[in-house]
């Protein structure tokens, strides 16, 4: 014979009692079946707050029609489907029992509060509703059942509400129940009865238990544990993306998996299944056909090592400690001796080698009662300062990596904190059982949801994620938008996730928990966002969505931004630019950006910021790195004077080839940024910074384009309206270098400690000469490059390779994994 039990969700309306019946009466023909069910979904959570609402003197009568019209409607239903329902007993069932109820909770409202003993025959109320609709269910069908009361065989110890069954005891008293297959046994759960016979219950969600209680004293060949999901998965489907589902569990793993919060699985129901070697199956009510999940004395071939991630919440965590601990035998049996008789369940313990303090972690709900007790059990030594005042830490949870094979796979427990790191979660206390099953760390509860996502990602998934929020929708923004959206699947098919969470120009702020649509009308999305970006906004929103490797892209000029990158590597991001602005602000800061990086182990990457997508910073700091030193650099810095002096070359006016220039996307969204000479100088200082030279803005040498003062206060088409003023001057310039055999470019160089950006006249047979059209050229002398220098030459302007360098760093925001099952 077969145990089943049916949770509330599998009993949620008329058609999933009868899907509920269809499957037990399958089974029970093929090889007899008992029955374990819940209360109809809702109806425990609504009974106890009719006890609370009783109790509070709060007028109760709203929920409590609520709760007649649930179970009244579920029996209407099933009498209008089935010929034979015997309705007329159902309804007057429900009636005489929600008539007592009333009358109880008229009671409570008297007293002012809710008795255990009453509470308890409260809460099961809706179990017994239930296996009534499933008895005339099953009597209309013609299958023989018998209904058997819990309270005459299951007996339990403990608290009215919270109580443990005794196993032993209750099945001497199953002896008289016929278990040959004849009839189908039907049984409420969750509910069992004290010494004196009054019925108690075994805690929330304890029908499962109560299936374990009557698999365990009938001998049944399995007890199978129907839900509303297809198994156990390795962690919570609701949380983490791309949670897998297990074949299999021993039953240590999942004692371990269901202690410390798997939701699939009462903490207490696998002891009676493993005490009698009787194997238990998760099955799905909505998809029978699905395998489900076996918890046997058998271990999974697919999965060896780890088999999942669990996260208890509601904990607290008290700590014991003093000089009164250490070396006074009997301290710690004393501090759990309270513990124990006021019925706390202690959830996680440690203690300092120094044997100094002890830690124990406890459900909140049980925190403020452990504090008196333990100060009133403690009081003389809290008085002489032998202990130190009992601290409480709250709001906190408890994540752990439980697997048998664990103990056989060196280097778990450096992952398992490695990718706490990551997650950015500190470790308040650690613990690991002896057994070597699982790892366990207590952490605040608002990054329990974060740490079991990356702990995941590390343990089970091949796929790396990438969080993107973009600052700067202009035209390198919406290139780089393009380009994500284009290789978003080509991404997938190699395991990387790159989303866009949020998009925010000067004005506006747009986020999505679930990713904005890039084929969709984004722009139109930003125009009626109501949020403003803030580091701290944006951070808020990581949070309460667990976002993995968030990396902000500021894909703007604005000095403002870049000021605020310090502040976005603390607070978790990792920071991508094509901005110049941060890496030239002054020495002070510059520096400060690469030790916050350093500290909080987040990237900050910039190539962009010099050579658009040529590898220019990746290079350099790759030859500096092996030693390399820098003598002399010369070479063309800007894409955007690449083109228009190349244009001037071919005869066209500075103020026509800017204007070109700008069209293309070429230049700055100011192009008196390129023409002053600013541009460059910015790009040459990165480069002398990153080569250890210790420079400001104001130590480089610029000729700039435009004369001093020229069109500075005005905006950008009144400064496009006057550039014209210059193009005589220059095509004398340029004539007179053509006179010589030469061609003016725009070049940055640096020797020794000395940077200068000027115009310069070339020979047409100079290298530089034959740089135009956008590219960049540059030449590194150096001790390994000397005398012929290291060269990188290649297109260095436009949108579409800025966004594609922008993408490229995006990208390598991956953080190192090895993937282990």
């Amino acid at each position: 014979m077969k145990v089943l039990k049916f949770g509330g969700s599998s009993l949620a309306d008329a058609q999933r009692y009868m899907r509920v019946t269809e499957i037990s009466t399958t089974i029970h023909q093929a090889s007899g079946a008992a029955v374990v069910l819940s209360a109809p979904k809702g109806v425990t959570n609504a009974l106890g707050a009719l006890c609370d609402q009783a109790a509070a003197g709060e007028d109760y009568s709203a929920l409590f029609a609520e709760l007649d019209k649930k179970v009244n409607g579920i029996a209407e239903e099933l009498n209008a489907q089935l010929d034979g329902f015997e309705f007329a007993r159902i309804s007057d069932f429900i009636a005489t029992h929600l008539s007592a109820l009333n009358k109880q909770l008229q009671g409570i409202a008297l007293l002012g509060c809710s008795p255990d003993p009453v509470t308890a025959s409260i809460m099961s109320l809706g179990e017994y509703i239930s296996v009534n609709l499933f008895s005339a269910i099953l009597t209309a069908q013609g299958v023989n059942n018998i209904v058997i009361d819990p309270v005459k065989y299951v007996l339990a110890e403990g608290d009215y509400l919270d109580s443990i069954a005794d196993v032993a005891l209750s099945k001497a008293r199953f002896s008289d129940v016929n278990t040959d297959g004849s009839q189908l046994i039907i049984m409420p759960g969750f509910v069992a009865a004290n010494e004196a016979g009054e019925k108690v219950t075994l805690g929330r969600n304890g029908s499962d238990y109560s299936a374990a209680v009557l698999a365990a004293c009938i001998d049944a060949e399995c007890c199978e544990i129907w839900t509303d999901v297809d198994g156990v998965y390795n962690a919570d489907p609701n949380q983490v993306e791309g949670a897998v589902l297990l074949d299999k569990l021993t039953y240590q793993e999942a004692m371990e998996l269901s202690y410390f919060g798997a939701k699939v699985l009462h903490p207490k129901t696998i002891g009676p299944i493993a005490q009698h070697h009787i194997p238990c199956l998760i099955k799905n009510t909505l998809n029978p056909s699905a395998p489900g999940t076996l918890i046997s004395n058998e271990a999974s071939t697919q999965w060896t090592s780890v088999k999942g991630i669990s996260q208890l919440d509601n904990i607290a965590m008290f700590n014991v400690a003093g000089p009164g601990m250490k070396g006074m035998v009997g301290m710690a049996s004393r501090v759990f001796e309270v513990m124990s008789n006021a019925h706390i369940s202690i959830s996680l313990i440690t203690q300092s080698s120094s044997e100094y303090s002890i830690s124990f972690c406890i459900s909140s709900k049980d925190a403020q009662r452990a504090q008196t007790l333990l100060e009133d059990a403690f009081a003389l030594e809290l008085q002489n300062q032998l202990l130190d005042p009992i601290e409480v830490r709250h709001d906190l949870a408890i994540v752990t990596l439980v697997g048998d094979g664990m103990r056989h796979t060196k280097g778990l427990a450096a992952r398992f904190f490695n990718a706490l790191s990551q997650a950015r979660v500190n470790n308040i206390a650690i613990a690991q059982g002896s057994s070597e099953r699982s790892i366990s760390t207590v952490i605040e509860a608002k990054r329990a949801k974060k740490a079991v996502k990356v702990i995941h990602q590390n343990f089970f998934s091949d796929r790396h994620t990438i969080d993107i929020f973009l600052i700067g929708c202009g035209v390198v923004g919406a290139e780089l938008l393009a380009q994500i959206e284009k290789q978003q699947p080509t991404l997938l098919g190699r395991n990387i996730q790159a989303r866009v969470y949020g998009i925010a120009n000067s004005r506006k702020l747009l986020l999505n928990s679930q990713g904005i649509d890039l084929v969709g009308d984004w722009k139109a999305e930003l125009a009626d966002a109501q949020d403003q970006f803030s580091v701290e906004r944006l951070h808020d929103f990581v949070n309460s969505n667990a976002l993995v490797n968030p990396v902000i892209v500021d894909c703007t000029s604005n000095a403002s931004i870049a000021s605020q990158y310090v502040d976005m590597m603390e607070n978790g991001f990792h920071v991508v630019t094509p901005n110049k602005k941060a890496n030239t602000d002054t020495l002070a800061y510059y520096k400060k950006l690469r030790n916050t990086a350093l500290q909080t182990n987040r990237q900050y990457l910039y190539e962009t910021t010099v050579g658009a997508g040529l590898p220019v910073i990746d290079n350099l700091q790759k030859l500096f790195i092996a030693g390399d030193v820098l003598h002399r650099f010369e070479g063309i810095l800007s894409g955007s004077l690449s083109y228009v002096f190349g244009k001037l070359e071919e005869g066209m006016s500075l103020s026509e080839a800017t204007g070109t220039a700008k069209e293309n996307g070429f230049t700055e969204p100011d192009p008196r940024d390129d023409l002053s000479g600013m541009d460059v100088a910015r790009k040459l200082l990165i480069m002398a910074r990153e080569a250890d030279l210790e420079l400001e803005l104001d130590d480089i040498e610029i000729e700039s384009v435009l004369p001093k003062g020229f069109a500075e206060d005005c905006d950008i088409a009144t400064f496009m309206e006057q550039l014209p003023q210059l193009d005589a001057e220059f095509s004398e310039r340029v004539a007179n270098a053509k006179a010589e055999g030469k061609v003016l470019r725009y070049i940055g160089s640096i020797e020794g400690n000395k940077c200068k950006v000027m115009i310069k006249a070339v020979p047409v047979s100079h290298p530089l000469a034959a740089v135009k059209d956008g590219e960049n050229a540059l030449a590194i002398h150096s001790d390994y490059y000397n005398p012929i220098p290291y060269v990188i030459r290649g297109y260095g302007a436009g949108a579409t390779v800025t966004a594609a360098g922008v993408f490229a760093d995006i990208l390598r925001t991956m953080p190192w994994k090895q993937n282990a099952h």
